[in-house]
């Protein structure tokens, strides 16, 4: 009776134990530690959904938590991103809160991962010495003569020479219909060389204020898109602050930013179909965003910007200046958008440049001169591969706006047509009546739009191949070029 008593107690307590466990959602970064270097922000999370899931009931559950509990808690950024109806990243940043409600929230099954906070800083290496200047004049053709090196370099194939060093050979609409969002700290949208087009978009730390107060992302804007010292020059630049004055900020703020610029990008497409729609014409051409930023590895950064890029957002990213394997550092292992190494004049690649296999393209990056934030006037000289990323937006906004179509026969097309419609304007100035009946008609249908995978694989299959030294295996012989030369 006893061993059967035994057998029943036994069996009822192998009945009792659940047939699964529920796994806790990983959780990355190591905890902060006080009184130390370390990059993590005390107590303040990033909360990433799975795609699909009920995000509402989520969020209700966290406040609620938050609201029980004695120490309190701040609940942050509310991450969404749509594409074409579809949620492709959820999520949300919580701040001041301990271990044991982080653990209850890694517990539910709709969390994918949960990432500790951390700090995020510019991707430069110095600052010039008195280089705070007026800007010079530009050379109102497509050949600008006194133009910075960088300029010179991506339109050519050949190494630079005394003939070619100053000239950067562009064709004049480069940008036209194209927007750029510059993810950093700000832009001075006063200085006289954004000629009207740069304009503030969105200020994301809490408190911030609408300015450069680093001159960071001015001069990355500048490089994009200014009259003297841009790749674009007709480009419109959107600033997306979220970095401070001292040119750092915190993950959470910068996954917010890339989202914000990605549903605004949106945003903007879906107003320019409707224009298409009802006018029959539009001037919008797509958008671009440059992040020439990095921390340590962010699954929660590169997966806002994998899913950016889904949602239609080109993004050039800067590969890191710790002259190390661009893979472990994010934004730059974000697989879909195009990292960029940095170069310098004599084609190596620049000592502090990030190398391997996450690296799409070289830049130039070293003593670049653009844009600074001190007046409408003012530049400055800096590197860093954030200088390279920069001209690689610029380069992508520059085929965007001459070339609308995804296919390569339609980029040769784009330029037959031009010059073709060129021919028939002459003959119908002299016989105006007759030139209707030779035109030909132009096609129907409307071509998709160029993809950013396409963009980033035309942007590649145009780069200079074999062109530079002190380039370790794995990485790529890749440097930017616009396709304005032969030679």
């Amino acid at each position: 009776m006893i061993k059967a008593l035994a057998l029943l107690t036994l069996s009822a307590s192998t009945l009792a134990t659940p047939l699964y466990t529920q796994e806790l959602a990983p959780i990355h970064g190591e905890p902060h530690v006080e009184g130390s270097t370390d990059p993590r922000v005390h107590n303040s999370y990033i909360v990433v959904l799975k795609d699909g899931v009920e995000a509402d009931s989520h969020h209700t559950f966290t406040r609620n938590t938050l609201k029980k509990r004695s120490g309190g808690g701040r609940f942050g950024h509310v991450y969404n991103l749509d594409n074409e109806g579809d949620s492709i990243f959820n999520g949300y940043s919580v701040h001041d809160v301990d271990e044991d409600v982080i653990d209850m929230i890694r517990a539910r099954p709709e969390v994918a991962h949960i990432e500790r906070d951390s700090i995020v800083t510019t991707q430069e290496t110095y600052h010039g010495l008195d280089d705070v200047v007026d800007a010079l004049d530009v050379d109102d053709t497509i050949t600008q003569k006194n133009a910075p090196w960088g300029l010179a370099r991506i339109s050519h194939h050949d190494p630079l020479s005394l003939s070619t060093f100053n000239k950067y050979v562009y064709d004049p609409h480069g940008g036209e219909g194209v927007n750029v969002y510059v993810v950093d700290t700000g832009i001075n949208t006063k200085h006289v060389e954004f000629e009207g087009r740069a304009f503030w978009g969105k200020t994301i730390p809490l408190n911030d204020v609408d300015e450069d107060g680093n001159g960071h992302g001015s001069h990355c804007a500048g490089t994009i898109a200014s009259r003297k010292y841009g790749v674009a020059k007709k480009a419109h630049v959107y600033a997306v602050k979220v970095l401070g004055s001292n040119g750092s900020g915190t993950m959470s703020d910068v996954v917010s930013g890339v989202l914000w610029a990605a549903e605004d990008a949106k945003r903007k497409q879906k107003a320019a179909a409707e224009e298409l729609r009802t006018t029959g014409k539009t001037s919008h051409k797509g958008s671009v965003a440059n992040m020439s930023l990095g921390g340590g590895k962010s699954p929660s950064l590169d997966r806002a910007v994998n899913k950016a890029v889904e949602s239609g957002l080109s993004f050039a990213v800067a590969a890191g200046n710790d002259d190390r394997d661009a893979c472990d550092y994010s934004p730059a292992s974000a697989e879909k958008a195009v990292t960029v190494g940095a170069s310098t004049l004599w084609d190596e690649r620049a000592y502090f440049s990030n190398v391997g296999e996450c690296v799409d393209i070289f830049a130039p990056g070293l003593n670049i001169l653009s844009t600074w934030n001190s007046g409408p006037h003012s530049i400055n000289t800096i590197s860093g591969t954030s200088m390279a990323s920069p001209h690689t937006a610029g380069a992508l906004a520059y085929l965007l706006s001459l070339h609308s179509h995804e296919s390569h026969k339609s980029f040769a097309e784009n330029f037959y047509n031009t010059a073709l419609n060129t021919v028939f304007e002459t003959i119908g100035g002299v016989l105006p009546g007759w030139i209707d009946l030779f035109k030909p008609s132009a096609p129907v249908p409307a071509p998709e739009p160029i993809s950013p995978a396409f963009l980033k694989q035309s942007l590649l299959s145009l780069a200079g191949r074999g062109y530079l030294n002190d380039l370790e295996q794995g990485s790529p012989n890749l440097l930017l070029f616009n396709n304005a030369t032969k030679a």
